[in-house]
């Protein structure tokens, strides 16, 4: 599915569940997506991460998300971050960039 979504432009963002100890083929699908399509979130309410689970999400774990993706593709959290900053931008360009001072 991944593939498919892939092939049509489509961006995939990558939720909490990708910490679940079922989730190995998300984990397959975050070591081979090209990073200039991947995107991180929460899905809050639901769905938090390890070491949240079962209890209710919030925006703030988007950290522990990104961390494991990045430890799963075996970069930095901040070359990570970075670029998916990058693809969040390109993907809603009318979105004013932060700056920060």
């Amino acid at each position: 599915m991944a593939k498919s979504a892939l092939d049509l432009n489509y961006y995939i963002s990558i939720s909490g569940i990708v910490t679940f100890k079922n989730a190995e083929q998300i984990r397959d699908v975050v070591r081979n997506m090209p990073i200039d399509r991947l995107l991180v979130e929460t899905d809050s309410p639901y769905l938090a991460p390890i070491p949240y689970r079962g209890k209710p999400n919030e925006p703030k774990y988007v950290r522990e998300v990104a961390q494991f993706v990045a430890d799963v593709r075996g970069i930095p959290l901040e070359e990570l971050a970075e670029k998916t900053t990058e693809n969040f931008y390109r993907l809603f360009s009318k979105a004013k960039q932060y700056l920060p001072q």
